[in-house]
């Protein structure tokens, strides 16, 4: 990989993170108003008529064919733009203000997950010094949700299905990411465009019936209103810019070396709250040191694994012309 090459994916991860840390507190302001079923659909709606538009200006309409991976884009873009999405805001809302920080530093659990998930799915046997990443970063979350305060667990029956949804969201996120490499020889812009539209169609089926049952209304045109710079701000930063910044990003880094890069969404949130004037414990602080100095602990002892697997390949090769 060239070193510009490498720069370019390292902004593009690193925007898209910087936009996730932001989108938090202000989708706290919006959740107060709206449920987090509708605010996706709208958000997600107005993103994927623009990314369909780009689509066909810059690759025309050969782009919308399938090409027969029509189930794994439903399904790849059902854990984005619908598991993602709605459990993760839903998980947010529950929680109210601390529900801010608690999502911000699930995202950053995502490096962790993956190597989770190539675990228990491709039996992919987790190092040693990944898995005490993976304790050191659990029990930085644990600072995070508990405030230091362990009496949190008598009383964990309240707040455990919120930080569930929060979590399956981010794992929802974690499939989709690695889920780009599945499409090797698409574009950034027809990978993310056609999952944005396959996932947010079915938010909207779920909505619909949710909506039918009287489980979820719909929001007035004055709430709609009253939200529209939270909804323009989502819809454009973290939306748009973020999704085609990561996925491009994680294209040129492989999605193990881009996701290390959420390690910036807590910080970018912390530093918003700070200024919001949010009051921020000694335990948000270290609890986030925490997840970040396990991640890139477990970043860096996977970079020097690949040197020296490298190295060993060069020797071999060398061995063999002599």
């Amino acid at each position: 990989m060239k070193k510009g090459q490498m720069i370019v994916g390292v902004i593009s991860c690193l925007i898209a993170s910087m936009s996730w840390g932001a989108m938090f507190p202000v989708a706290d302001h919006a959740l107060e108003y709206i449920n987090p079923f509708y605010f996706s659909i709208i958000r997600y709606g107005a993103v994927s008529i623009v990314l369909i538009v780009l689509l066909w200006m810059k690759e025309g309409k050969e782009a919308f064919h399938l090409e027969g991976k029509g189930r794994l884009l439903v399904f790849f873009g059902s854990m984005a733009f619908t598991v993602y999405n709605v459990l993760v805001f839903l998980g947010q809302m529950l929680l109210g203000k601390a529900g801010v920080m608690v999502a911000s530093i699930m995202e950053a659990l995502m490096p962790i997950i993956s190597i989770a998930i190539l675990w228990g799915y491709k039996h992919v046997k987790p190092r040693k010094y990944m898995i005490i990443s993976m304790i050191i970063a659990f029990v930085g979350t644990l600072f995070v949700i508990t405030k230091g305060d362990m009496t949190f667990f008598l009383t964990l029956k309240n707040s455990i299905f919120p930080i569930a949804f929060i979590f399956l969201g981010v794992v929802g996120w974690v499939i989709y990411t690695m889920g780009g490499q599945s499409f090797p020889n698409w574009s950034t812009l027809r990978y993310s465009t056609l999952t944005c539209v396959f996932g947010t169609f079915v938010t909207g089926i779920i909505t619909i019936i949710l909506t039918m049952l009287g489980l979820v209304s719909a929001p007035s045109v004055g709430t709609i209103s009253y939200i529209k710079y939270d909804l323009v701000f989502m819809a454009v930063l973290p939306g748009i810019v973020a999704l085609l910044s990561w996925n491009y990003g994680v294209k040129i880094l492989s999605s193990i070396n881009g996701i290390l890069f959420i390690n910036f969404v807590p910080i970018t949130t912390l530093i918003i709250m700070m200024i919001q004037g949010y009051k921020i414990t000694i335990f948000d602080i270290v609890g986030t040191l925490l997840v970040i100095a396990a991640l890139i602990q477990n970043n860096l002892c996977q970079r020097k694994e690949e040197n020296q697997k490298s190295q060993m390949l060069q020797d071999e090769q060398m061995q063999k012309v002599v």
